[in-house]
């Protein structure tokens, strides 16, 4: 009998770290994007990556200069 008084400590214990492992990462935002995993799977990396790369054209207009100033480029 006493084996399992010490069992549901034990269970009782585990339960209540997972419950405040879950509640600080579900402030920090770890479970706030849900829905794009799903989807990313749907497309060949090659369709992700064009994406990435024509995101920002003005990114490619500037590069990084000395004292990280961004500088146009002058071409």
């Amino acid at each position: 009998m006493d084996i399992l008084y010490l069992m549901i400590l034990c269970s009782v214990s585990l339960a209540a770290i997972f419950l405040v492992v879950f509640i600080v990462y579900a402030r920090k935002g770890q479970f706030e994007d849900d829905e794009s995993p799903a989807v990313r799977i749907l497309f060949d990396n090659g369709e992700i990556k064009e994406k990435e790369e024509t995101g920002d054209k003005d990114k490619d207009d500037k590069k990084i200069g000395e004292n990280n100033k961004i500088e146009e480029k002058s071409e």
